[in-house]
């Protein structure tokens, strides 16, 4: 493989990932500078797996690749918005679709037609199509969808138990789940984290879902969240944390999941990228050692966090960019991306037999979901003003579980 030259970076080293010499066409075009932070593990491998099959197809694209080193998706956010400061945007970058787009308002070119055609759009479901959309227009294009909505559980802790997961329909019947575990077992309830916020607003947004439905949600995330709804949901979480380990503040979500896989704790609430570390280990087996249900009350929903490729108006490469962003909606890429990162295609019409079990059981559940409501942890529900609101008023939630002053803070988001 031949290699460019790194791109330059700003206040970071080893920011750079360069495709170069494209000739589509017969003319030289200026070398496609791709910013990531998948700098190890799966996203390493996704990312390589991408990129492989993109020069497959277009053998006569060289590149040079290196992820944004570092605190991973913070140092990436510095460097973009220092590069898009300075009117010197990449041809592209790793990014949160959805409300998130707002952040560059007026800065994205229009990918109608040339990347999002009639093909692509058939193949997207609602909800991933409207996050790659910035006031009506495509902006950008997914590459996977991470579920937020999962409940996990230990089958060694449940069934020492006596608790049925599928049995248990709502929120507050979780609650009554972990107390028996508490009673019946020596595990802790639930591997949750609260050394910092991500993972409480992650887990009562969810709540929120499977109390309020689609359309409290929604109600919610357009600024008009009824106050008995917020503080229910809320409370329920205040509820949980009862069930959390005693040293939940000291930990970070990977000590919590690594806890859940070696039988002390009978659930976790996280993301599908949980199960990416399950999937690495031989002694904890989808159906035997662990399994998943949609978190209580939110079955047919399929909440969603994604990654995605913007596309800058003002673009070093932009006819190469438009290639490879194409290239990205195809569904060889997305199978061979997600097919590492664990998470699945956003394409309805991708292989799902070329997915392990779990990913298949999810993208069965993504193709018949009846909405796929965006996250408001990762940005996608709530612009980035009104995110960072939310975000400080779980802040002061995880240290006093005070329910009515986070209802108070977090409704005064919007403000």
């Amino acid at each position: 493989m031949k290699t460019a030259g790194a791109a330059g970076a700003v206040g970071l080293t080893g920011l750079s990932g360069c495709l170069s010499g494209f000739t589509g066409g017969g003319e030289s075009q200026e070398p496609i500078e791709l910013l990531h932070a998948w700098s190890d593990g799966d996203g390493s491998d996704a990312i390589a797996a991408l990129l492989e099959g993109f020069q497959e197809e277009h053998p006569d694209v060289e590149f040079a690749e290196e992820p944004v080193n570092g605190a991973a998706r913070k140092n990436l956010g510095t460097v973009i918005q220092n590069r898009m400061q300075s009117n010197n945007p990449p041809s592209t970058w790793q990014a949160w679709p959805g409300k998130n787009l707002e952040k560059f308002a007026g800065a994205y070119g229009d990918l109608e037609g040339d990347v999002w055609d009639d093909d692509m759009k058939s193949n997207y479901l609602p909800g991933p199509k409207k996050q790659a959309q910035l006031d009506g227009t495509y902006v950008t294009v997914p590459l996977n969808i991470h579920r937020i909505n999962n409940l996990f559980y230990n089958k060694a802790v449940v069934e020492e138990a006596g608790v049925d997961p599928t049995s248990i329909e709502t929120p507050d019947d979780l609650t009554a789940a972990m107390q028996t575990v508490a009673e019946e077992t020596d595990a802790t309830p639930m591997a949750q984290q609260t050394s910092s916020n991500w993972s409480t607003v992650q887990l009562w947004a969810t709540v929120l879902l499977g109390q309020a439905g689609q359309s409290g949600y929604n109600a919610f995330i357009n600024g008009n969240g009824k106050e008995a709804q917020v503080k229910k949901a809320l409370q329920t979480v205040k509820d949980y944390s009862e069930f959390y380990f005693n040293d939940s503040a000291s930990i970070s979500w990977t000590e919590g999941n690594s806890r859940f896989m070696k039988d002390q704790a009978a659930f976790i609430h996280q993301g599908d990228w949980a199960a990416g570390a399950y999937s690495g280990n031989d002694d904890f087996n989808y159906g035997e050692d662990w399994g998943h249900v949609p978190f209580p009350g939110t079955d047919g929903y399929y909440a969603l966090n994604m990654d995605s490729f913007p596309f800058p108006s003002n673009n070093p490469s932009p006819e190469a960019t438009k290639t490879f962003l194409s290239y990205c909606g195809s569904t060889d890429a997305q199978i061979r991306f997600n097919q590492k990162k664990g998470s699945i295609p956003p394409r309805k019409d991708a292989d799902a037999s070329k997915l392990n079990e779990f990913q298949q059981d999810q993208f069965a559940d993504f193709t018949d979901s009846e909405a796929q409501p965006p996250s408001i942890q990762h940005g996608l529900a709530l612009s980035p003003a009104i995110r960072t609101n939310v975000l400080d008023a779980f802040s002061g939630f995880i240290e006093s579980y005070d329910v009515d002053k986070t209802t108070s803070g977090v409704l005064g988001s919007f403000s």
